[in-house]
């Protein structure tokens, strides 16, 4: 996430599922944020094209990946300054009800 005012940011990270079952991300929210959505960003006849994925399924033992690219979080209207460094507390609504709370660290554009 860059550290800039911006009205959109996006989150990378894997998403990790250590549980003998499945689950499927459903939702995403944070406090930080107005909206957060899950996005995938693919090439369509030469066109990058980005999406919005309603259901993310993890697999049991595995993980997924969100890189930029490909799957990512859309982080809009952020309703405060992010500077390198801040970390930001997003909840990922999974099927059947549960939640669970990651962290992610405000980086500048560059990655680094």
């Amino acid at each position: 996430m860059p550290p800039v005012a911006m009205p959109m940011m996006a989150g990378f990270g894997r998403i990790e599922n250590a549980c003998g079952d499945a689950v499927a991300v459903v939702g995403v929210r944070s406090d930080a944020f107005a909206d957060v959505s899950l996005h995938e960003t693919r090439i369509v006849d030469g066109v990058s094209r980005m999406r919005a994925v309603p259901r993310l399924a993890v697999p049991a033992g595995g993980s997924v990946e969100l890189k930029p690219g490909g799957l990512h979080l859309m982080l809009m209207q952020p309703r405060g300054s992010l500077e390198p460094g801040d970390v930001v507390e997003v909840v990922l609504e999974l099927e059947g009800g549960q939640t669970r709370a990651v962290e992610l660290e405000v980086r500048a554009p560059t990655g680094r």
